[in-house]
């Protein structure tokens, strides 16, 4: 089971057909949209301050999602896809975004729409990431802009995708619960 825990009396809310994996951790004042995912030892901790997370959100294995107390936010877009091990702490990603794998990104920073931050990139406080660019190194810099075909290649594919995979696990749960169902009525 998920550890899903409320904070000062705020509990988590997740739209529909989300998908939490049986290890992730979401806490105090979180809001997930529909259609979005929290993989495997992923950690959206909502107790210091508020996070905001849009419709078809994938956050993957080993994933941080935190804010800074009194300070800031995290503000999480639609179509969004957060690379494993990545953390996005206290900062604004709008629509449409990739932040690849381990990568950081520090507060009040905001990534602009139809972006990519490059695995392993950090993102220093208060960088504004321009809408439609790719973003790579430590710290990031603008490496170039994303051709249409970028955004609808990367950024729509691995967010579709991770919807589908969702949905292998949710089926998957369905039908263990099931064969329980079955067992439980044989032994009886």
């Amino acid at each position: 089971m998920p550890v899903i825990l409320p904070v000062k009396g705020i509990y988590p809310a997740t739209g529909d057909n989300c998908y939490i994996a049986p290890n992730a951790t979401i806490v105090g004042d979180v809001v997930l949209g529909d259609d979005c995912s929290v993989w495997f030892n992923a950690v959206v901790r909502g107790d210091v301050n508020a996070i905001r997370i849009g419709n078809k959100v994938n956050i993957q294995d080993g994933a941080v999602i935190h804010c800074t107390y009194e300070k800031t936010k995290a503000i999480i877009g639609n179509n969004v896809s957060i690379g494993h091990n990545a953390i996005v702490h206290g900062c604004t990603v709008h629509d449409n975004v990739l932040i690849g794998m381990g990568a950081i990104v520090m507060d009040n920073a905001v990534i602009g729409s139809n972006s990519i931050i490059a695995a392993g990139a950090v993102v220093l406080e208060g960088t504004k990431v321009e809408p439609g660019t790719i973003y790579a190194g430590v710290p990031a810099r603008k490496v170039k802009d994303i051709s249409r075909e970028l955004i609808s290649g990367e950024i729509n594919r691995i967010a579709n995708n991770y919807l589908m995979y969702s949905s292998w696990f949710k089926e998957g749960e369905q039908a263990m619960g099931n064969d329980e169902t079955s067992n439980d009525k044989q032994q009886t």
